[in-house]
């Protein structure tokens, strides 16, 4: 459970800080969503060195089953576009590969 809690949290501070830059410079919004984009990202980058596991390499790929559920569920939530099928589809596989990938015995 905390190891989901950590990987959600990390997911929600990556894609807002990089969402701060995305609305500065492609939605002409002020460079100043540029400072808490900043301190997302460090926040992002804090979460995901608290997850307990012999490599980072194995913590970011099982990340990245996160990040595209989370990612999807942004555009939902915040953009307003509704995930097709195969949007779910793909976000699910991605995210038994991540379970794959944190939970295999070793």
């Amino acid at each position: 459970m905390r190891v989901a809690a950590l990987y959600l949290g990390a997911a929600l501070a990556e894609i807002g800080g990089c969402f701060a830059f995305w609305a500065w410079l492609r939605l002409g919004q002020s460079a100043l969503w540029v400072l808490p984009g900043m301190v997302a990202l460090v926040a992002f980058a804090l979460l995901l060195t608290r997850v307990e596991a012999v490599s980072a390499g194995r913590v970011f790929a099982a990340y990245g089953g996160v990040y595209i559920v989370a990612s999807l569920a942004w555009a939902a939530a915040v953009e307003g576009l509704r995930p097709d099928g195969w949007d779910v589809a793909g976000a699910a596989l991605c995210l038994v590969g991540a379970a794959l990938i944190i939970a295999a015995p070793r």
